[in-house]
């Protein structure tokens, strides 16, 4: 089989070839130099192929001039198949090798066999400890190689599964190394305003200092979107255990900054300020420190609703320390599927040094003198499952669709050399910090709305102040055009997801990543680890103005969302007890009025069990409704002049907010969405 098309800008030809199971994109480009005749520059790299030739593929990708193809492969292959059967591959092979008898021919085979097996070991140890017995190293070792590098490499696989075999190697997952394990959480000790003596430098340093622990420990293909997504399922509980100990230091981080500025409900306003200012302060610091997890985590925190709608709190604030915070804030803006925060990784992934704006922090860095970077980690896993939803696992005749394990291979690549930028960091400890930051009783969202609730009493009147405009972008789930994006090329990497992504983010209309999330169920008071946190961030733009408006998608003045030809974004509200919520709901033309209500409902942290109880209006222009029929396709019976609905008790009255004189509900400070954890499961 053999496709060719051209590349007339410079004469390249670029055709596929199967061959032995494999199939190839080869590209064939002319070479002229002034010494010396022309002559034809010929390169190939797979494309797809069956596991079995993928597999052998490893010993004859050097000496065929694709190089990349053992590094992506060890990086991905879990996506596809098992370390034991690409063990028992190798070994079959190597048991019947090749019939060369010239010797360069079978050192060259011996050679690609160390230089494979090295560099599994070396770079994926913890392959060789998952395996549930050493039987297949022990078949392995006698085949390999005699010469000089081979038995080297015999003595490393002996070696291991001689500890395999005595159940001496610690093969457990690690938890939790973040150095809380000599700290214990007693809520009756917890004292709320010790933050506030600590400096913000110095918090920010043990932040660090814990992240960048876990991100060195972080396995990469951990990532993948096809392992991330199956994390909860039965029997794969320990699947992706670096990326849990990520997400579980982001929420307790998250926890942290709302039990510090809720527990105590008796501080006043301008006292309760004072902690909003010292986490925005401590926030700054990590940005100097390019530690973009614990940055996010602060900013999540702060706008989550328990401590959002503390209004008469956020005006006694500073108010350059609310314009420092919504510059910040600005970082994870979720415009363009994240560009702002993928710039900065872009600029900044391997400096030594934050390149910072001056209005962001215009004070001496007091941190270390060499910073890595440690990025919010959210954004590569929803770079990651996008392409293993949007992209197939296998083409039509069967074979394993490579291309798709190379553009994964990318995004892996640019957490790899993050983590290298991390290596060499050192800090200080300070024990004074961790023991308070350990001991900050864990909250659930339940109980944080209550003390909110008790700290300011909803719709409790307040004078007006001057606000912002919030643009959010829609919650799409994943529908993507396949075609499109399998035909894409590769990307530009260190942004490897720009080309790829910039497709899918404009079909979808950028997917909202809200925060990190774990658990299959609510977290409890006891279980500090599992605390999650469901913020989103924004990107507010101060205006001379006293009423907020929220607009969902780039494009504040169109009214009807459409992602494509069968799908749309509609806005659906309740009455609930704190005003107002929007939440962005993804129909599509084969949605019913049922299940659009049980998603809004799930959006909405309300029980769906009750589901029936409830009809969908939608609200047009002059104050009109139009009721959707209890059994009715929404996206049919739905009309194009509005996408907002809202979601009322059969037999209720309009809740306040939904008349003609007033499409938003008008507050005194931005209400920023706050999702819930069944929002973001798909990805977290």
């Amino acid at each position: 089989m053999k496709t060719t098309w051209y590349c007339p800008l410079d004469l390249s030809t670029v055709f596929e070839e199967e061959e032995d199971g494999i199939i190839y994109t080869v590209v064939v480009k002319p070479q002229h130099t002034p010494s010396s005749r022309p002559y034809v520059f010929r390169s190939q790299c797979v494309k797809a192929g069956t596991e079995e030739k993928l597999v052998l593929h490893l010993l004859h990708a050097f000496s065929m001039g694709d190089s990349s193809f053992v590094s992506i492969f060890l990086s991905t292959y879990r996506s596809f198949t098992t370390t034991e059967r690409v063990l028992n591959v190798l070994r079959d092979r190597l048991e019947h090798p090749p019939g060369e008898t010239k010797s360069h021919l079978r050192h060259a085979f011996n050679k690609a066999v160390c230089t494979v097996f090295s560099t599994w070991l070396t770079e994926y140890p913890e392959d060789f400890c998952s395996l549930p017995d050493p039987s297949c190293l022990l078949c392995l070792a006698p085949v390999l190689p005699t010469d000089s590098p081979g038995s080297e490499l015999k003595s490393r696989v002996l070696q291991i599964a001689e500890e395999l075999s005595e159940k001496s190697l610690l093969c457990s997952p690690p938890r939790d190394r973040s150095n809380n394990m000599n700290y214990t959480s007693d809520s009756t000790q917890f004292d709320a305003t010790t933050i506030l003596g600590f400096l913000a430098d110095v918090i920010a340093e043990q932040l660090t200092k814990i992240e960048t622990e876990l991100f060195l420990q972080l396995v990469p293909y951990h990532c993948l979107g096809s392992l991330w997504s199956q994390r909860d399922k039965k029997g794969r509980e320990g699947q992706c255990w670096s990326v849990k100990e990520t997400v579980r230091q982001f929420n307790r981080l998250a926890n942290a900054v709302r039990a510090s500025c809720l527990w105590i409900k008796e501080l006043r306003s301008q006292q309760r300020a004072r902690l909003l200012e010292k986490w925005i302060s401590v926030a700054e610091a990590c940005r100097a420190r390019k530690n973009f997890s614990s940055l996010y985590a602060i900013i999540s925190a702060l706008q989550s609703n328990p401590i959002h709608r503390l209004r008469r709190t956020w005006q006694e604030t500073d108010r350059e320390a609310v314009r420092r915070y919504e510059e910040l804030s600005s970082i994870f803006s979720e415009k363009d599927n994240y560009s702002q925060s993928r710039e900065l990784l872009k600029e900044e992934g391997t400096s030594k040094f934050a390149n910072q704006d001056s209005r962001i922090n215009n004070r001496k860095n007091t941190g270390t003198s060499v910073q890595g970077t440690v990025p919010y980690l959210g954004i590569f896993l929803t770079d990651l499952t996008m392409l293993d939803t949007a992209v197939k696992d296998k083409l039509e005749n069967g074979y394993i669709n490579f291309d798709k394990r190379r553009r994964e291979f990318e995004v892996l690549a640019q957490i790899r050399l993050l983590q290298s930028s991390c290596k060499n960091c050192t800090f200080t400890t300070d024990e004074t910090f961790l023991r308070w930051y350990h001991s900050v009783p864990s909250l659930t969202e339940e109980e944080c709305y209550r003390l909110s609730n008790q700290i300011e009493a909803p719709c409790d009147p307040s004078p007006a102040r001057p606000t912002v405009v919030i643009t959010q972008c829609p919650d799409a789930s994943m529908s993507v055009n396949r075609a499109a994006l399998e035909n894409d090329g590769m990307f530009d990497f260190p942004s490897p997801v720009n080309h790829l992504l910039s497709k899918l983010t404009k079909h979808m209309k950028s997917p909202s990543v809200s925060c990190l999330d774990v658990e299959s169920s609510p977290p409890t008071p006891n279980d500090h680890t599992n605390s999650a946190l469901t913020p989103t961030p924004s990107s507010p733009t101060t205006v001379k103005s006293h009423r907020r408006s929220v607009s969902c998608g780039n494009n504040p003045t169109n009214s009807n969302q459409s992602v494509g030809p069968d799908i749309r974004i509609i806005r659906i509200r309740m009455d609930l007890q704190d005003g107002n919520l929007y939440r962005s709901i993804m129909v599509t033309s084969n949605d019913k009025a049922p299940s659009v209500i049980i998603s809004a409902l799930q959006k909405h942290n309300q029980d769906t069990k009750e589901a029936a109880k409830y009809e969908l209006i939608q609200l047009l222009p002059e104050g009109k409704e139009l009721t959707i029929p209890a059994l009715g396709n929404v996206f049919y019976a739905m009309t194009p002049a509005s996408n907002e609905f809202l979601l009322r008790r059969q037999g209720g009255s309009t809740p306040f907010g939904s008349s003609s004189n007033s499409k938003e509900p008008s507050a005194t400070f931005p209400r920023i969405k706050d999702k819930g954890r069944k929002l973001v499961r798909t990805l977290f």
